[in-house]
């Protein structure tokens, strides 16, 4: 999976949107909602309550778009956004933050035809027993491409927490991965 690619323009756009430019916010958003939405699916399988979490972190970046100070990227705020409403409604309704599908026999990743990434069951499972944020480090970094200091940021921990963090659960999924193996 290539990671989200990052706008030369953004600064420009996000100007543009402060001084009321509906169509450049439309380009932040559309520049954006696909990687924040496919970000956030791998917290829930719920593709409503994941559309509700996006729908909501654009909605408040848009209000909150002239207080944005521009130090950190606009993708960046906008995916602390979406975690935050994510872990509102968590602490709302007290449940478990990823609930894994049945998992199946597939392979443990499964590269198409384009050279993209898939991901499979196992792997959403394995994930999926990681705490929240240990799952966010590991997709922020390897999927979506961000750096530590983006992560740290988004997720309001340390840089070396971020890679500490981040060498566990590639070490997590190593040893589960070896298990699968020995298994088959």
């Amino acid at each position: 999976m290539t990671p989200r690619p990052r706008s030369q323009d953004e600064n420009q756009l996000v100007g543009h949107a402060k001084n009321g430019d509906h169509d450049a916010f439309r380009e932040l958003y559309e520049l954006n909602v696909d990687f924040l939405y496919r970000f956030m699916m791998q917290f829930s399988a719920n593709d409503d309550q994941v559309k509700d979490w996006v729908q909501r972190a654009f909605i408040k970046a848009y209000e909150g778009l002239p207080a944005f100070d521009g130090i950190s990227l606009f993708s960046t705020w906008l995916f602390k956004l979406a975690l935050n409403e994510m872990r509102m409604d968590f602490r709302r309704a007290k449940i478990i933050p990823f609930v894994p599908t049945q998992a199946d026999d597939e392979q443990l990743s499964v590269e198409q035809d384009d050279g993209t990434f898939e991901w499979s069951q196992t792997m959403k499972q394995w994930l999926g027993e990681l705490s929240e944020m240990k799952r966010g480090v590991f997709l922020l970094y390897e999927v979506e491409g961000y750096s530590h200091a983006e992560i740290a940021q988004m997720l309001q921990i340390g840089e070396s927490t971020s890679r500490t963090t981040l060498s566990r659960v590639k070490r997590f999924l190593q040893e589960r991965w070896e298990q699968e193996r020995k298994a088959i």
